[in-house]
């Protein structure tokens, strides 16, 4: 017999700076597989202002790169117990966002940007929000491919969507693009689609273009 049970759980994020609740606008960046939230926060550095947050939660799962020792990387999920690594990714998320969010006096403007395995989790995160962000953009990934799209067209009809590739991405197949494209093609809001030349990674000066 199979059971499960619901416990309290610590997970980490990594920020640019304390906040000093003056900020006009949060970026929450998701990084990609086996990445870690302070390493990854680290390209967002020519972004960091006074006035801006950059947070970076890590997800909560964990494993080394190689073998049995050495580099370990944070991931989403996999396929084993998937949906309830998506709901407990939804969950962790909030409770981040929230306690972000609890002491501004003037809420300030919520960006969100996945990078490749985050990207699909950032599209279910925000799908599911009751707090309206203004922009979302899907780096090196895509929408995730069980997303709900009434759900979708509902949360993000009001949000910029901006989807990013490498012309050079060895990650992204073109399988994986015709499914996208099929997919963004049933979605009832735009979807704006940039390209940079380079391969699965950050672009900076487009990165820099984007959160002007």
């Amino acid at each position: 017999m199979k059971a499960s049970v619901t416990y309290r759980h610590r997970g980490h994020y990594s920020m640019s700076h304390l906040p000093n609740r003056d900020e006009k606008e949060i970026i929450i960046a998701l990084h990609g597989y086996g990445q870690l939230a302070e390493y990854f926060l680290k390209k967002f550095e020519p972004l960091f202002r006074e006035d801006r947050l950059v947070v970076v939660p890590e997800a909560t799962n964990y494993a080394y790169q190689q073998g049995f020792s050495g580099r370990v990387g944070a991931i989403w999920m996999t396929s084993h117990e998937r949906e309830t690594a998506i709901e407990n990714n939804n969950h962790y998320l909030n409770e981040i966002l929230e306690s972000v969010l609890i002491k501004y006096k003037q809420k300030p403007v919520v960006k969100v940007i996945g990078f490749s395995q985050g990207a699909a989790t950032a599209s279910r995160w925000v799908s599911q929000l009751s707090f309206k962000v203004d922009t979302l953009v899907l780096w090196s990934g895509g929408f995730a491919h069980d997303l709900d799209v009434s759900r979708a067209a509902q949360n993000l009809k009001d949000t910029k969507v901006v989807v990013v590739l490498g012309d050079s991405d060895p990650m992204i197949t073109s399988e994986s693009i015709q499914k996208q494209n099929e997919f963004i093609a049933s979605l009832p809001f735009e979807v704006e689609r940039l390209e940079f030349k380079g391969g699965h990674d950050i672009n900076l000066p487009l990165l820099k273009s984007i959160f002007a």
